[in-house]
């Protein structure tokens, strides 16, 4: 009993998005706020960027990161923790596995780099998770808000620009409105932004879940300014020169839970982790 939605501690996590919207209205205008704000391209200078199955948390004074992002989210959902006293802050990656251990995690690093500094409550931001026609989003919102719903500290749910409110039609399918989030670690801005450069070592990270990684692996290493990978047991991919020989739509159908709005960089980016 430790969720709270606009204000109000709650007895019951929202079953889903649409109830969640129905019983708290203002998530609309919070996530209406959001898409009002212009995307960012962020290059890799000050950047921690965080990628799928993966989580980082830093604080406004660490000298090596003005921002931490993550993007290609669909049905996954990008999650920001921050403590409103502090501004320490941390953002992982979510498609659904790992996430309770993960949230542990997110919200105990905050923690920590928020000792010292003046009292203030837990916020939770959630971004992506667009309404797909399988509901694997449905599947990642529903997991996540159980997590943080069990955890026992209060935790305030800020925004939840998820589902329908993350959802336009193009042409007659579904696709999302944000795929990506920066926040500046010094002010607390959250923001669409895109990433062009996923570094570094965006291979080796990526051939971490085809090899079947269930955990989000925390990959910031605060104290040292130091990002870390691993460590993970890797082999080279069974059949991959068949993989690589497919073609792009094959690759798309085959290996994305939403192959209709992937970004274009979709494919070349899985075809570079299979060589890896």
């Amino acid at each position: 009993m430790v969720l709270v939605l606009n204000g109000v501690l709650q007895d019951e996590c929202p079953l889903d998005t649409s109830t969640l919207f129905l019983q708290h209205p203002v998530y609309r205008d919070y996530a209406q706020q959001l898409h009002s704000i212009q995307a960012k391209s962020i290059g890799p200078v000050g950047l921690l960027y965080v990628g799928q199955r993966e989580l980082a948390a830093a604080a406004p004074h660490d000298k090596n990161i003005n921002i931490i992002g993550a993007d290609d989210a669909t049905t996954c959902i990008i999650v920001v923790v921050r403590h409103s006293g502090s501004g320490a802050v941390a953002l992982a990656h979510f498609d659904g596995s790992g996430v309770d251990e993960a949230v542990c995690t997110m919200v105990s690093r905050v923690q920590e780099l928020a000792l010292g500094y003046p009292e203030g409550r837990i916020e939770l931001q959630l971004i992506g998770g667009y309404r797909d026609s399988q509901g694997y989003g449905e599947d990642v919102f529903y997991s996540i808000m159980q997590s943080f719903h069990k955890h026992h500290l209060e935790i305030d749910l800020t925004q939840a620009c998820v589902g329908e409110l993350n959802t336009m039609l193009r042409g007659e399918i579904n696709c999302p409105i944000i795929y990506g989030v920066g926040v500046n670690i010094k002010t607390g801005e959250i923001f669409p932004a895109t990433f062009p450069d996923r570094g570094p070592d965006q291979q080796l990270r990526n051939a971490r879940i085809f090899m079947g990684a269930q955990t989000v692996l925390d990959v910031y290493d605060s104290a040292n300014g130091m990002l870390r990978i691993g460590p993970f047991n890797y082999d080279p991919l069974r059949g991959a020169d068949l993989w690589l020989s497919q073609t792009d739509e094959f690759l798309l159908q085959h290996l994305s839970s939403s192959p209709d709005v992937e970004p274009p960089h979709f494919a070349p980016q899985t075809r570079a982790t299979i060589r890896f």
